[in-house]
């Protein structure tokens, strides 16, 4: 197999020309998407320089608490996010989110350490880094989805929620069918990407292994682990995000909270 074509500097330099030509293209469109564009370019770089120069780090010294503190930070930046794309008016948002986000990527890392991976250190930082930030990033993303679409759905059916706990419902059964619609809806593309992977999508993930040098079957036992690691924790996560956020809708005596 011919051996890693490595980038240089100019090599990068020409890379940045790509994004030059899109700022261009916005121009001449004039879509005034030339300053977030070049903003995008800027930050892309910054951070994924400052990342290589961490991962380098870590790798080299592969301590236990090194690791959980940059998972910890990792962990902490994706549900601040989360959180802002699900309200800020809501109490308690961060801590329900930041807590479903934990608890699925952790027992989904434990099944797969344990059953699958079996490496000799639970830290091994080449290993425990990479998957955890893609199940965490992924969980994002659907914790987003599912509580934005699940505090919309509410606010908006207050009145007939209302009619639900007037008639004898409980909070849970109240909001029931409209917490599973938020699940339905953050995992829709979870599903979609593992009906068409390795037919019309090719995973970045992958990919990135193949110009790496791996072996292309090495490479896709990968992703299918990453994948179904990915939909658990996605489910997992929207479970949690979105019968924690239910709670905050309703006071001790069961009545919802405009």
């Amino acid at each position: 197999m011919q051996e890693l074509i490595k980038l240089d500097l100019a090599d990068l330099g020409f890379a940045v020309g790509l994004m030059a030509i899109a700022i261009g293209l916005s121009a001449w469109e004039k879509l005034g998407l030339e300053l977030n564009l070049a903003i995008a370019t800027g930050r892309t770089i910054l951070q994924l320089l400052v990342l290589g120069y961490v991962f380098d780090f870590i790798f080299a010294v592969n301590n236990a608490w090194t690791v959980l503190v940059i998972l910890a930070i990792i962990l902490t930046i994706t549900a601040i996010v989360a959180r802002n794309r699900i309200s800020q008016k809501i109490p308690l948002v961060l801590p329900v989110v930041w807590g479903a986000i934990f608890i699925s990527t952790a027992f989904t890392l434990f099944y797969t350490y344990l059953l699958i991976l079996q490496p000799d250190r639970w830290f091994e930082a080449r290993y425990i880094i990479p998957l955890a930030g893609i199940i965490i990033g992924n969980g994002m993303n659907a914790a987003a989805i599912a509580g934005e679409r699940l505090v919309s759905t509410i606010n908006y059916s207050s009145g007939e929620i209302e009619t639900h706990l007037s008639l004898g419902a409980t909070p849970q059964q109240a909001v029931s069918q409209y917490r599973k619609e938020a699940i339905r809806a953050a995992l829709l593309p979870t599903i979609n990407q593992m009906m068409l992977i390795g037919m019309a999508i090719l995973p970045s993930i992958t990919a990135g292994q193949l110009l790496g040098g791996v072996n292309p079957l090495d490479a896709v036992s990968y992703e299918i682990l990453i994948v179904f690691m990915v939909a658990l924790a996605n489910l997992l996560t929207t479970i949690l995000v979105t019968r924690g956020l239910c709670r905050q809708f309703f006071n001790s005596a069961a009545h919802l909270i405009r």
